[in-house]
């Protein structure tokens, strides 16, 4: 008799009896592969897998190519002190090594220069009292036709009245700087000239007194002069001193200097993301190619829970969000904590919606180490299982739950000891001479 037909002889005189065995799931999924999904190690290596221990590997173009995520777009969240930072420079980094480049359109705290200086990148340091200037007119058409000036400086003076512009006004603002366009190359200072001097013909060929446009654009005036003579003069009122270079491995815009002013850096970053667009779109029309002329890029929002107060720039990240397959480019949204986007606004309201949204077109998700009182968010958010909503609080530091569509892992990010000297962000905290370290 064959060691079937005993079993099934045996099974009609008893129940099989096998003793209990335990062991760990790395050792399981070899005898159970369904246990642990196939490993990610598609693009640069990242650390491990800590299910499996085989090496875990992210590039959301590569993924994107074979059809594993709908959009190369990342949220990454993780309480302080977690390792979000140091995996955000790592996932910038290791990048560049395999062809994309970097750009980091605001580092409020300054911890992004180090990394670009360390890889012969650009560093545009903005503050008030420095050299370098960002034009927010240099912005180049929109596929529409309109004026990317128009629109960037629409964005700023949104921002800078905390409010959004009345139709009277937008209209004044985009007479004003096409004005200014006609006459040569536009400025802040120039706008705000016509706004507070419109041309009669442009007004009446809009069927508008003269003293009708002028009082239209009363306020936007008032608002323009915080960059002219205001606590922002300096940085925006005149020429760009510097220009972006696409074929440069990083460059990152340093608001440091700006401190906790929040308006000062949503504005800086209105800028940036323009600049940004502008010198893409002008380097892709100069060698006739398509999106992924750079070979894709990284464009990283770092403590971007400040970023989320202003509408204006909310709305400039969520097309952005939109285009990121048209511009080649991964927008990395650095978050501490997933209700970060629930606190930009009441329930309901645009912003709230605006930010929600960013999540939403965000195809993967990296959650580090999260606080109890966050799961149940966090759960409904990204539609956790048990398992994983209980792993959250007790994960160590430098291990996230990576949330991909269809699959999920957990990933130790693994430091090279030269990384970590560049990306250390916890000096301040430590006192040399025999104090703590």
């Amino acid at each position: 008799m064959t060691g079937l037909g005993r079993l099934a002889e045996h099974s009609r005189w008893g129940k099989l009896r096998v003793p209990a065995h335990r062991a760990s799931s790395a050792t399981l999924a070899g005898a159970y592969p369904f246990l642990a999904p196939a490993p990610c190690q598609v693009g640069v290596p990242i650390g491990t897998d800590a299910i499996t221990g085989e090496p875990f590997c992210f590039d959301p173009w590569s993924l994107y190519a074979a059809g594993r995520l709908t959009n190369p777009n990342v949220a990454l969240a993780g309480v302080i002190g977690a390792g979000k930072s140091a995996l955000a420079k790592s996932l910038a980094v290791r990048a560049v090594a395999a062809g994309r480049r970097a750009y980091v359109p605001g580092d409020p705290k300054g911890e992004w220069a180090p990394v670009a200086e360390a890889l012969g990148g650009v560093v545009l340091r903005l503050g008030p009292g420095l050299p370098a200037r960002l034009n927010p007119l240099d912005a180049g058409a929109s596929p529409e036709g309109r004026s990317g000036g128009a629109r960037v400086l629409a964005a700023i003076t949104e921002t800078l009245l905390d409010r959004p512009l009345r139709p009277g006004e937008r209209v004044a603002l985009d007479v004003a700087v096409h004005s200014a366009e006609c006459a040569g190359p536009a400025q802040v200072g120039t706008v705000a000239a016509a706004l507070t001097d419109p041309d009669p013909a442009y007004a009446l060929a809009d069927g508008t007194p003269p003293a009708d446009r002028i009082a239209d654009g009363t306020e936007l005036v008032h608002a323009l002069r915080r960059l002219l003579r205001g606590d922002l003069a300096g940085m925006f009122d005149g020429p760009s001193s510097v220009t972006l270079d696409p074929a440069a491995p990083m460059v990152v815009v340093d608001l440091s200097a700006l401190g906790s002013d929040d308006t000062a850096v949503a504005v800086a970053m209105t800028c940036a993301s323009a600049w940004l667009e502008s010198a893409l779109t002008t380097h892709r029309t100069a060698h006739r190619t398509g999106p992924d002329t750079a070979g894709g890029r990284w464009v990283i929002y770092d403590e971007a829970w400040r970023l989320l107060r202003s509408p204006a720039l909310l709305r400039r990240m969520q097309a952005q969000w939109k285009l990121s397959r048209a511009h080649g480019i991964a927008n990395l949204l650095v978050l501490h904590r997933l209700s970060d986007l629930d606190a930009v606004g009441a329930g309901g309201s645009e912003t709230r919606a605006l930010a929600a949204g960013l999540l939403a077109d965000c195809s993967t998700r990296v959650i580090y180490r999260q606080e109890s009182d966050q799961l149940a968010g966090i759960e409904a958010a990204l539609g956790l299982t048990d398992t994983e909503r209980a792993l959250l609080p007790v994960l160590p530091r430098g291990c996230g739950l990576w949330k991909l569509p269809g699959s999920s892992y957990v990933a130790k990010h693994r430091l090279h000891a030269a990384e970590a000297a560049v990306y250390d962000t916890d000096m301040a905290m430590r006192v040399t001479g025999g104090g703590l370290s």
